[in-house]
């Protein structure tokens, strides 16, 4: 299509429904999601807005990304995967409602991003999880909360290729406002965490660098992890996955795995202590505890999961010389997005201002900064 038609479709478009879907942030508990382990995430105050309207068509669908000026045509009766992958989330999550039985027609959707691009707060599950969550209202599917999450991951999986756990679509529905979630991501229980900060808040820097190994690594880490499961499952049947094994059944498979291969082990299992020494920090409001085992979950994730880069190593090991930042470590999958801190309120200017300055100088790169609070999950807006 022409940008011409695309500003007629974007003029003539009278929404029958609003969704905002928000990004999220994880304060610590990074690649334990698809090992079954514990995470602690939160939608934030930065979102993607969907207007919706049926087009009285029973097959046709147009998807337009204002944010990219892009449009999406299709057929219902004709979904399959795209080679263009922003499309392919659009598709994934269509496939995954009609594989549940699911009755859609033909629909239009606008969709403009307010998050930062590249920031690691995982704009994917906003957008998988606003489009299913939209979907389900204007065509009253009756599916609940969590089915919309497993469509979100489902999508990922299937149509975008990346075997990502479930922590980014649960947190991006499931949120409450001014709390965090404790989730299991073996049993899917959670608890919420009220997010009392006090003098403190969320400041992401965005180091603006999304280094090409990302995805091919976060798919090799996947692998590596289950090479372990697949040893321990020899001596321990019932061991599915990481979140079954302890040190002392990880020690006893050391001659039958990688080196490598157990120190990405060895990680997810300290992670998912950290992350509940820090439920335990929040609740008790020990902000200096959390911070330091925010700074522990980095010093892993460099070392032994191997995920982060020199520029996260630069901002993270900056923030330790002010007293201001009690913690600070790489979010996401890595290889790039962004830094978590932990700052004072008062300390966000200057502490921005001289991090902008340092990361400059050493990698002609500017960085950028915002603050996030915790939100609420997908919902209908004005």
């Amino acid at each position: 299509m022409t940008d011409s038609v695309h500003k007629n479709f974007v003029d003539s478009f009278k929404a029958e429904l609003k969704i905002a879907s928000p990004g999220r942030i994880n304060l610590i508990g990074e690649h334990t999601d698809y090992n079954k382990g514990f995470v602690l995430p939160t939608a934030i105050d930065k979102h993607i807005v969907f207007q919706f309207k049926k087009n009285g068509t029973t097959d046709t669908c147009n998807v337009y990304s204002a944010t990219f000026d892009k449009m999406l045509t299709f057929n219902l009766n004709e979904v399959a995967p795209s080679d263009k992958e922003w499309e392919n989330y659009i598709l994934g999550v269509v496939s995954q409602i009609q594989l549940r039985g699911k009755k859609l027609s033909g629909f239009d959707c606008i969709i403009e991003s307010y998050l930062p691009m590249g920031s690691g707060i995982s704009s994917s599950a906003a957008l998988e999880c606003g489009l299913a969550f939209g979907l389900n209202q204007i065509f009253n599917l009756g599916l609940e909360k969590i089915e919309l999450v497993k469509i979100g991951q489902k999508a990922e999986h299937t149509y975008v290729g990346t075997q990502c756990g479930i922590m980014d679509q649960f947190a991006s529905v499931m949120s409450q406002s001014g709390h965090v979630i404790l989730l299991d991501c073996n049993s899917i229980s959670h608890q919420m965490i009220p997010a009392d900060f006090g003098d403190y808040q969320v400041l992401l820097l965005n180091t603006n660098v999304s280094h090409n190994l990302a995805d091919s690594a976060y798919n090799t880490r996947v692998a590596e992890c289950a090479s372990v499961v697949e040893a321990i499952a020899k001596y321990y049947p019932d061991v599915t996955s990481l979140r079954g094994v302890n040190f002392e059944m990880l020690a006893e498979v050391t001659s039958e795995i990688t080196p490598i291969a157990y120190k990405r082990a060895r990680f997810v299992l300290e992670e998912n202590e950290r992350v509940n020494k820090a439920v335990e920090a929040l609740k008790s409001k020990d902000l200096n505890t959390f911070g330091e085992l925010m700074y522990g979950s980095h010093s892993g994730l460099q070392n032994d999961y191997e995920v982060s880069c020199e520029e996260l190593d630069f901002l993270t090991a900056f923030s330790k010389d002010y007293d201001q930042v009690l913690g600070a470590r790489m979010m996401g999958g890595g290889f790039g997005g962004c830094t978590i801190n932990l700052i004072r309120k008062d300390g966000v200017e200057s502490f921005v201002a001289e991090a902008t300055k340092a990361y400059k100088e050493k990698f002609n790169i500017d960085l950028t900064s915002f603050t996030a609070v915790p939100s609420q999950g997908t919902a209908v807006t004005n």
